[in-house]
C-alpha cells in the first residue's frame, strides 16, 4: 500500500449477512473487532491477531478473538484502494475452521473479484469514449 491511500481512510463492504451476525456478537467482542476495522481503515495493523488465509484465497486474512465460551472469527479480503472487503463472520467452539465457512468466504471473494473486474472494465471503457 503506498503512501496516497494510508492517507486515506479505507471504506469496508460488508458481504452477505456479515455485519448482521458481527451485530449479534456481545458487545466487548464487537468493540475489539471494530477497533481493529478502525485500524485497517487507517492503513494500520488490526489490534487483534490476524492470519492469512490462504486456503480461501490470496490476500485474505482472518481476525481472531474469543472469550471464555466462544472463538470469533472475521474473514477479510485486504484492502484493495480504498475498501476493505469483510467476507464472512462466524463463531466457532474448536481449533478447526468448517469447511462450509471456508467455502462461504471463497464464494464471496469470487463474487467481489467478479465486480471488482467489472468495475475495472467499466472503467476503461469510460475513459476512451
Amino acid at each position: 500500500m503506498n503512501s496516497a491511500e494510508k492517507s486515506r481512510v479505507a471504506d469496508i463492504a460488508w458481504e452477505g449477512e456479515s455485519l448482521d451476525v458481527l451485530k449479534s456478537w456481545p458487545k466487548p467482542i464487537r468493540i475489539d473487532f471494530g477497533n481493529s476495522l478502525q485500524e485497517m481503515q487507517h492503513g494500520r495493523s488490526p489490534r487483534l491477531d490476524t492470519r492469512r488465509m490462504e486456503s480461501v484465497g490470496k490476500g485474505v486474512f482472518e481476525l481472531k478473538d474469543s472469550d471464555n465460551k466462544t472463538w470469533y472469527r472475521m474473514m477479510y479480503l485486504t484492502r484493495i484502494g480504498d475498501v476493505i472487503h469483510v467476507l464472512d463472520c462466524f463463531e466457532k467452539d474448536t481449533a478447526k475452521t468448517e469447511k462450509k465457512d471456508l467455502n462461504r468466504a471463497k464464494t464471496r471473494l469470487s463474487a467481489v473479484n467478479q465486480r471488482l473486474t467489472k468495475e475495472r472494465r467499466n472503467a476503461k471503457r469510460k475513459v476512451s469514449q
